[in-house]
């Protein structure tokens, strides 16, 4: 049995760590309102911990060490819970875990909640214990699936502490009534605690780092546990929670006490004691807020640039990948998408990449994030995602590609990485020519107008992709509107990389099809009636009028495929109809299909996925149209973003979701956490922030 953390010493980085200008306090209300907000830290591998504040598992997404592991298993909830026991020295029991069972709640915990704050990024709880108050921090090394979950006293006199784990080992998709797959075997040798089910799931290990510490075999099942967002959103709500024993330690003011759960060797799990584990994390996330841009190092971009860390992972279960990066000098990086279910997708890697990575200053990240994409090109296409569970890529987009163009001119403008481009620059004119010749999906480029047509049935192919069953609900098949946007911007920009490395046949070549694009673009999509841009041309049922945020792209991109003179009039629809305080509505009220909640079932929700629901990322491309047309309007283009700062306390603690109701109050929906959503609000908040 280890020795707790010094006291002192750990109170002192704790002080550090709170003078940062990146702690966030949140409020203490009412405890059910404590259900609501969500905290999520990560490992950097795509495991995470993540709950509620006031402790109840909500979702079936929640644990403690939620751990990334290799293909086939992918992540898994492996420590879902800690129900905490506090004896005081009057023999007073407290329970600080808060649960809730079908007709039942326990939510005495969280009335002695009397602060709960990030530091760093870092979550912390402090409870009042009548005179004296307990600290809790919970801790994810960096790439490592492990966790550390520290408790410190400041006060007189000792406190008896009881923690019991509940271990499902489940797949973090597999609905919360899935039972252990078989009866754990529980293993104690030197204090050195193990968990394990057989092959092929890994060994669950546990160090306790106190004074006066024992574990206790007692096998215990909680049955009828209420995971009420799952009930809200139509998935199965009630499951079981299993526990092989419980943790009984003395916890005093002069050492902190901490427990370790984790899957790696014991030599990992012990090579740092926890002051020096907290330390080392601190150090990371100080270097990671230096290393960003200079207007990002306090405040509410640096809190973005620590949530921004959330989503660059090396991806654990794709051996081939890192076994052919490191050979020729690299490292596999990519980007999952959003926390808790979201894997690494193109589309949202390609839109998130400058926020992510260059505004953090990351940018040996973003290379390597742009090459590992790169090996994976199919017939023109970068893949849609990766599957959890798979090693085989999915490539069931038409924007994706496109998006790959616009990152890497993001790249090679702020890195200066020539060589790079040298690499890439066979497969990017190998991509142009498969999208005119015709690739996958019905993606290809229409030779009489030079506009990029997509849709094959039964797949949703542009970034409004919502499919129940054999359901697509918003499918654009056709010329749309961002692709075409996209295409232009894409073509001129290999013009201009080709020329520029001496070849000018090809890049004469890409000029002309440039041109015919920007002409026909002209031609079909302005619809005159409305003032602004059609969503899709050459459809299924013709030309759709539906006012949608789609369109901006054809002004915010490097290359605007619009002509200037209609700038004006689509920025002032969209600003109109679409712009709220936290991003842009993807359909005008007032449209048949126009949802203006998302909520209820899987059905109901997909149906308002992109009819109406608000989209947070979306508005990075309409600061920079706004900033294209009216350059010197940079204060107008900062007051759009002045809902983020205070949704930074409503959800996700510290970070942006993925969408909201399309109406007041704007509540926020989805995931909890979003690259893209991060990514562009942190974009332009640095581009509009007026100081240069």
């Amino acid at each position: 049995m280890r020795r707790g953390s010094s006291g002192p010493a750990f109170a002192s980085l704790c002080a550090r760590m709170q003078a940062t200008d990146t702690s966030r306090r949140l409020p203490i209300g009412a405890e059910l309102e404590l259900l609501k907000p969500e905290w999520l830290i990560t490992n950097g591998l795509g495991g995470y911990a993540s709950g509620t504040i006031a402790g109840p598992v909500t979702r079936g997404y929640h644990g403690l060490l939620v751990a990334a592991l290799p293909t086939p298993l992918g992540r898994m909830v492996l420590l879902s819970h800690l129900w905490e026991r506090v004896r005081l020295p009057d023999r007073t029991v407290v329970v600080l875990s808060a649960e809730e069972r079908r007709g039942a709640r326990n939510l005495d915990g969280a009335r002695k909640l009397i602060e709960f704050r990030l530091e760093g990024g870092l979550p912390v709880w402090l409870y009042d214990l009548g005179g004296r108050t307990l600290e809790k921090r919970v801790l994810m090394p960096h790439r490592q699936n492990t966790v550390y979950v520290q408790y410190a006293l400041r006060g007189e006199g000792t406190l008896r502490l009881t923690l019991r784990p509940s271990t499902p080992f489940r797949p973090h998709h597999a609905p919360v009534n899935e039972p252990l797959p078989r009866r754990p075997v529980i293993t104690a040798t030197e204090g050195r605690y193990e968990l394990s089910v057989g092959e092929p799931l890994p060994v669950l290990r546990f160090d306790l780092c106190a004074d006066a510490a024992a574990f206790t075999i007692d096998e215990r099942t909680v049955q009828d546990v209420l995971y009420r967002v799952e009930e809200a959103r139509g998935y199965e709500a009630l499951g079981e929670l299993w526990s092989p024993g419980y943790f009984r330690l003395d916890l005093t003011a002069d050492h902190a006490a901490t427990l370790v759960a984790s899957v790696e060797s014991w030599q990992t799990v012990r090579a740092l004691e926890p002051a020096a584990a907290w330390a080392a994390e601190h150090e990371r996330r100080q270097r990671l807020i230096a290393a960003a841009a200079p207007r990002a190092r306090s405040g509410f971009a640096a809190e973005l640039v620590l949530a921004a860390d959330q989503f660059i992972v090396t991806p654990i279960g794709r051996v081939e990948d890192s076994a052919r990066a490191k050979a020729t000098g690299d490292e596999v990086r990519s980007v999952v998408a959003g926390y808790h279910w979201f894997t690494d997708w193109g589309r949202d890697t390609m839109i998130s990449l400058e926020g992510l990575t260059m505004v953090t200053g990351r940018y040996l990240e973003a290379g390597y994030i742009l090459r590992t994409f790169a090996h994976h090109v199919r017939d023109g296409l970068i893949p849609n995602l990766f599957p959890e569970r798979d090693e085989e890529a999915l490539y069931h987009t038409a924007d994706a590609t496109l998006w790959f163009f616009h990152a890497l001119d993001r790249y090679l403008e702020l890195a200066g990485d020539v060589a790079t481009l040298e690499r890439l620059l066979p497969t990017l004119i190998e991509i142009i020519r498969r999208h005119i010749a015709g690739t996958r999906f019905g993606i290809g480029m229409d030779a009489k107008d030079g506009l990029l047509r997509q849709g094959a049935a039964g797949y949703q192919l542009t970034w409004m992709d919502a499919k129940v069953g054999d359901w697509v609900v918003t499918p654009r098949r056709g010329k749309a509107v961002e692709i075409n946007a996209l295409w232009y911007n894409a073509l001129r920009l290999l013009e201009g990389w080709l020329f520029a490395m001496g070849d000018k046949a090809t890049g004469g070549m890409m000029h002309e099809h440039a041109d015919l694009a920007r002409a026909s673009f002209n031609e079909r999509f302005w619809y005159p009636a409305g003032g602004y841009l059609y969503d899709v041309v050459d459809g299924e049922i013709g030309d759709d009028s539906a006012c949608r945020p789609n369109q901006v792209l054809a002004i915010a991109l490097r290359h605007p495929v619009l002509d200037p003179s209609r700038w004006a009039p689509v920025l002032e629809t969209v600003r109109a109809r679409l712009l709220t305080p936290v991003g842009l509505r993807s359909l005008a009220p007032g449209h048949p299909d126009y949802k203006p909640r998302y909520d209820g079932d899987l059905r109901a929700r997909d149906a308002a996925y992109h009819q109406g629901t608000v989209w947070a990322w979306l508005i990075g491309p309409f600061v920079d149209a706004w900033l294209r047309a009216y350059p010197h309007d940079r204060e107008a283009a900062h007051r759009m973003l002045e809902g983020f700062p205070v949704h930074l306390r409503e959800a996700c603690i510290g970070s942006i979701g993925e969408v909201f109701d399309a109406e007041a109050p704007f509540s926020p929906r989805g995931c909890i956490a979003q690259a893209w959503s991060v990514a562009e609000v942190l974009r332009a908040w640095i581009k509009t922030d007026g100081q240069s």
